[in-house]
């Protein structure tokens, strides 16, 4: 029975698509100008992660490897981060895009530390070859949503990703930094 209404809705969508001339169909996508700045990131990257800690504490740091891939047709960066932190494993996955109604980089985040899906917008300063936005995540300790910045800064074939956090008095207190070295 699910096979045969499945080949119905199969058979109405090819019929649908088959009576709607050329000319209304809507024009796919191409990447423009803002899409160039995936190009940048693709590739192969080793990384290494400085966690800040209480303060005076010194930062804890790790290794990783980011892989990035530009897909849907030019239109997005994939990303695939793996590594370990305090020596747990860890592994991140992030979609980002440019929204031409917002005109901001939009991307989501998941990984193995969280249990939820993190949102950003980001812009590109160009004068100072950065990105720099807002991410949206749950904080795993309250429950609360945490407002965080990040600033990636690119420089001489490589690029460092800082994060801050609000801190106890409202200002913006850095609590991760990745310095990326491309693989060749």
């Amino acid at each position: 029975m699910v096979v045969a209404r499945a080949g119905l809705v199969v058979s109405l969508l090819l019929l649908t698509a088959a009576a709607v001339p050329a000319q209304e169909m809507p024009n796919l996508p191409t990447p423009g100008p803002e899409h160039a700045v995936f190009r940048m990131d693709e590739g192969t990257w080793d990384a290494v992660v400085e966690l800040q800690g209480p303060p005076g504490a010194p930062p804890m740091q790790s290794k990783g490897v980011e892989v990035n891939t530009v897909g849907c047709n030019g239109l997005c960066l994939i990303t695939e981060f793996t590594g370990d932190v305090g020596g747990m494993p860890f592994a991140g996955h992030g979609i980002a895009t440019w929204d031409p109604a917002k005109k901001k980089y939009v991307s989501s985040w998941s990984d193995s530390m969280s249990t939820g899906l993190s949102l950003s917008e980001a812009e590109w300063e160009e004068p100072g070859r950065r990105m720099v936005g807002y991410m949206e995540a749950t904080d795993p300790q309250s429950g609360q949503t945490v407002r965080m910045k990040s600033v990636v800064e690119y420089r001489d074939g490589g690029r460092v990703m800082t994060m801050y956090m609000p801190g106890p008095d409202g200002k913006d207190v850095q609590s991760m930094r990745i310095a990326y070295t491309k693989r060749k």
